[in-house]
């Protein structure tokens, strides 16, 4: 592991694991700083923390400030929230990937992305197909380290009724035809944990970190 302190970059820092991805982050002494890039205000203060409100549809209004040593990646909607399929690609793929391409362009060397368990361009479900088409744009993009988080359904502590986030109705929808069995729930804050561990590492290459896997990694 390298010694010196990284300097991390976030999107998705208002979604359920973005959040707990800041907050350990802000914590964690190997690294210096956090800047995030979101849609609107997180309500957080801190010395380490650099927020910045931006659309993602321009990115030349904060290309500038995209410099470090770490993206993390937990840029994400759902179907009912962005209105349409089209809303959702446009969230999950191109927002993320057009953030992802600007770091790699601003000198960012090591991409930490959180895709789901499943994911595959060629899925008969949009969630998935969704999920394998923004990971093989990330690999292309060339940075010297990837390393994707790939959950099950997960669960927030601050959820409300069921608790469960964007993956966990496609990873229903595969169980009932009997793919994707025994995946047990993963809390978000684990899922992030394991992002800010990885982020920290000196690492180059691909890998994906699957499932029940992402509590072993942090082991």
């Amino acid at each position: 592991m390298e010694h010196h302190l990284k300097k991390a970059l976030v999107i998705g820092a208002t979604g359920a694991v973005g959040r707990d991805l800041v907050d350990i982050l802000l914590k964690d002494e190997q690294y210096s700083s956090v800047a995030t890039f979101a849609r609107r205000d997180l309500g957080i203060r801190h010395e380490k923390l650099t927020p910045y409100i931006v659309d993602f549809a321009y990115p030349e209004q904060w290309r500038e400030f995209m410099q470090g040593d770490v993206l993390f990646s937990a840029l994400g909607t759902s179907r009912k929230q962005a209105g349409s399929k089209e809303g959702q690609y446009r969230v999950d793929y191109e927002y993320q990937l057009t953030a992802a391409r600007t770091a790699k362009e601003q000198g960012v060397r090591h991409l930490v992305l959180v895709s789901s368990v499943g994911a595959d361009c060629h899925s008969k479900f949009f969630y998935l197909r969704l999920k394998g088409e923004i990971e093989r744009a990330a690999e292309a993009l060339g940075f010297d380290g990837l390393t994707i988080i790939q959950p099950p359904s997960l669960i927030r502590k601050t959820a409300k009724g069921l608790g469960e986030t964007v993956s966990v109705k496609a990873l229903q929808i595969a169980n009932a035809f009997g793919l994707l069995r025994g995946l047990a729930p993963i809390e978000t804050r684990v899922v992030a944990e394991c992002m800010a561990h990885a982020g920290a590492e000196s690492f180059r290459g691909v890998r994906r970190i699957t499932g029940q896997n992402i509590r072993v990694s942090m082991d």
